[in-house]
């Protein structure tokens, strides 16, 4: 018996066709008249052997739903095939296999066998193939010798709802191509309860007025389904994670779909349980209704008023503009009456329906306003005013702008954070002579240390130097360069300090302690002995200005001071650090600048940048260097004097 919906035909023949099904783990195969012994086998696609005796002539394949009895209906892939059978190859194949066979001239029926292969495949999968084996009836075949064969495959591989399915043979005539029906449509269906893919969750609303929500009920124990909501049957559909919805949100034309998310199922229901309760439910609609007016220009020139209405579903009515008198009238300006439903609506970003509409060639004033009327509603709405809308324009214009001023205020404030020592600097170089670049490139610094250089004094000397070394300055300490001096001798040494001073601009700074005071007087003193008794035989002995650089530096201010410009290339430097020094200053140092050290680091840094200026005033400055003053009970603990920086001593002197 023919299943419904194949296309297996039969030849009426007085005699009954020879039919042969048989069922392979719910596959079936059935053959026309001149066939028997139908089988059907799973096949390897890679080893395929064609049968010359068997030409495929046409494949005609479907998809359909296979209902038995009252279990769960499947897919199932139907290839009807028509086939070609050359007898004088089938029974020459035959000749080959032996002499097994007699003839008995025609007298007895011959029988033969042959087989067909067809495979197919769905999209991104592999190929599946069958191969059918029969037996063929020489006599019973029909004229032309053509038959036909019927294949159903129950649950193919890889073949879905909606799935595109190719067939093909061997030997093969053009690959046919076939589409599985959507779930959609088959869920349609007075089957679809036998279809497992069509179950999904059924939903229940009920309306709490006191609570004033909506509650979602799903009839099932359970995980809750995915739900998402919309606003008109083809709208967008939002997802919405909660059991309740509140009351003002919810319109007649709101439709709510589930759907079983984990369980991999497309399929959803889709309900509108609201569409009757339009008198108690419309009235969310109209208080959700909005309508903006804008003024245009149009092509020709000419003016043009724009409406914009929203609302949470499509509505119908009539919208007109008007000239608004007072507050309680406005006139309506004849002959531009537009009707709702005319328009073209689309959803926005919030999901309420829009549509956006313009009245051309009208005369716009700042009291030109629009009216709407919408079905149903009773009294009419509006009026919608130009003015409003171009105040609500420059509100928004006055929110941006007070929005830009705050974010540059606190741009300015960030970076008044990020730069606030760059900014104290600045600050104290204008007050002191003018803003000054810090640490400015290529000016040079040459560091002069006292003659009782002990573990505490280098080690302050030396921090020094890196410190302005950091700074950007060019910097020599004398204690960085004992080579040079024991080769140049420490006058041909200082000299050529000074000249690399000359050419780069820049001062000598020279360290004070209480033992180079002391020496200076002495040097001093002795200086004046000498002018006194020139001439004499028996002049005093003064220190020679080959024994160190500090006594070399004293002949060098001494000629500089006579000269007028002994405050242009020296300054001297004491250290808070070092115990207080409460002597005057040697004749020789007054007039030079002084500065105290940590707490004038700024004042010296501007002097050794800019000059003289107004800094001997008194003034100090707090400042944020690291200065590691040693104490005397540390002194005793260091070890030898060393100088600690970082970097070849060949590069620090020849650095920037």
């Amino acid at each position: 018996m023919l299943l419904p919906g194949q296309s297996i035909w039969c030849i009426l023949l007085p005699l009954c066709m020879s039919v042969c099904g048989l069922e392979i783990s719910g596959d079936e195969v059935i053959c026309s008249q001149g066939l028997s012994d139908c089988t059907m086998n799973k096949r390897n696609i890679l080893v395929v052997e064609d049968n010359n005796a068997v030409n495929v002539q046409n494949l005609t394949p479907s998809i359909e739903l296979c209902c038995r009895d009252s279990a769960t209906c499947t897919l199932c892939l139907v290839i009807d095939i028509d086939i070609n059978i050359h007898l004088d190859k089938v029974i020459e194949d035959e000749g080959h296999s032996g002499y097994e066979e007699e003839d008995y001239s025609g007298e007895t029926e011959r029988n033969s066998n042959a087989s067909v292969t067809v495979c197919y495949y769905a999209v991104h999968t592999l190929p599946m193939c069958k191969k059918v084996e029969f037996t063929v009836n020489h006599t019973a075949l029909t004229l032309q010798n053509q038959a036909k064969i019927s294949v159903k495959i129950t649950k193919p591989a890889g073949v879905s709802f909606s799935s595109q399915v190719f067939v093909y043979s061997t030997p093969p005539p053009p690959p046919r191509e076939v589409v599985s029906p959507s779930l959609d449509e088959v869920c349609s269906q007075e089957w679809k309860e036998r279809v497992e893919e069509c179950h999904v969750p059924s939903l229940n609303c009920v309306i709490d007025q006191k609570m004033n929500w909506v509650e979602l009920h799903f009839g099932r124990n359970k995980s809750p389904p995915s739900v998402c909501v919309q606003y008109e049957k083809n709208g967008i559909c939002q997802i919405w994670n909660r059991t309740t919805i509140p009351l003002h949100s919810v319109t007649p034309c709101m439709c709510l779909q589930v759907w079983d998310e984990d369980d991999q199922r497309s399929m959803r229901t889709q309900s509108c349980p609201f569409i009757n309760n339009t008198d108690s439910l419309q009235r969310s609609v109209w208080q959700n209704v909005s309508v903006f007016v804008s003024q245009g220009q149009m092509n020709n020139y000419h003016t043009m008023l724009s409406w914009n209405l929203s609302a949470p579903c499509r509505l119908g009515g009539e919208v007109w503009p008007c000239q608004k008198e007072n507050s309680s009238c406005c006139r309506e300006m004849k002959g531009f009456r537009q009707q709702l439903e005319n328009g073209t609506w689309r959803q926005n970003s919030k999901g309420h329906w829009e549509t956006i509409r313009v009245f051309e060639d009208i005369h716009v004033q700042l009291s030109t306003c629009v009216m709407v009327e919408v079905k149903g509603m009773g009294h009419e709405l509006g009026p919608f005013c130009l003015k409003n809308s171009l105040l609500a324009d420059d509100r928004s214009r006055w929110i941006l702008l007070f929005v830009g001023v705050m974010l540059l205020v606190c741009l300015a404030v960030l970076m008044f954070y990020l730069l606030h020592d760059f900014v104290k600097k600045w600050a104290w170089s204008w007050h002191h002579g003018g803003f000054v670049k810090i640490g400015r490139k290529g000016h040079m610094v040459v560091l002069l240390s006292p003659p009782d250089v002990d573990d505490g004094v280098s080690e302050s000397v030396c921090q020094l130097g890196s410190q302005l070394f950091n700074q950007g300055f060019s910097v020599s300490v004398d204690q960085w360069s004992r080579k040079e001096q024991c080769t140049m001798g420490p006058l041909p040494w200082l000299h050529s300090q000074l000249l690399q001073l000359k050419s780069l601009g820049g001062r000598v700074v020279l360290v004070l302690t209480r033992k180079a005071l002391e020496r200076a007087e002495e040097w001093t003193h002795g200086n004046k002995e000498v002018i006194k008794m020139k001439g004499d035989k028996g002049l005093p002995q003064i220190c020679s200005p080959y024994s160190d650089v500090f006594t070399a530096s004293l002949f060098l201010i001494q000629a500089d001071k006579q000269l007028g410009r002994a405050g242009e290339r020296f300054l001297l430097v004491k250290l808070d650090s070092h115990p207080s020094i409460d002597r005057r200053l040697p004749e020789l140092f007054q007039g030079l600048p002084l500065f105290q050290l940590p707490s004038q680091i700024q004042a010296l840094l501007s002097e050794l940048t800019m000059g003289r200026t107004g800094r001997r005033s008194g003034r100090r400055t707090r400042t944020r260097w690291k200065w590691s003053a040693k104490t005397k009970k540390g002194q005793d603990q260091q070890k030898a004097s060393h100088c600690k920086y970082v970097g070849p001593e060949k590069n620090l002197e020849q650095r920037l």
